[in-house]
């Protein structure tokens, strides 16, 4: 399968909102998911996302990081959601992604790339360990939602 990787644009929020919302079911939280698609316009200025698509310009996955600085690291990169629709997983296209997220950290001269991953998703702990990432099962979230 033939897809493209590229920098997300306003017009592409709605899809990417779509997959947010599908993402959160995957996961079980859809009722976590406070986000709307006006925020993003909203906060646009914010959101640093790429996108994968294929030839005939279906959006079917995005990824979304941001800088972040660490104490114990310094400049650092934290990749927030990294999705795939159903259909396409198994096609390269999360590897994809998250080289280029991998390779824009390193050409921004971070130091370290961070991200979660939930604890019953086998399928994405196996993946993330053969891409060299230490999975931490010390540290836990702590959220304060406004």
């Amino acid at each position: 399968m033939e897809f493209i990787i590229r920098k997300a644009e306003e017009h592409d929020y709605p899809v990417i909102f779509s997959m947010i919302r599908d993402f959160a079911a995957f996961e079980n939280c859809s009722e976590k998911l406070v986000n709307t698609l006006e925020l993003m316009h909203k906060e646009k200025e914010l959101i640093n996302c790429l996108v994968a698509e294929t030839e005939s310009k279906e959006i079917v996955g995005y990824v979304v990081y941001f800088f972040a600085y660490y104490t114990w690291f310094g400049k650092s990169l934290y990749m927030d959601d990294l999705y795939v629709k159903d259909t396409f997983r198994g096609k390269g296209i999360g590897s994809s992604l998250i080289n280029a997220v991998i390779n824009f950290a390193r050409k921004e001269d971070c130091h370290k790339l961070r991200w979660q991953v939930s604890g019953w998703n086998k399928p994405a702990i196996e993946f993330y360990k053969k891409l060299g990432a230490t999975i931490d099962d010390v540290e836990r979230n702590c959220d304060l939602i406004f």
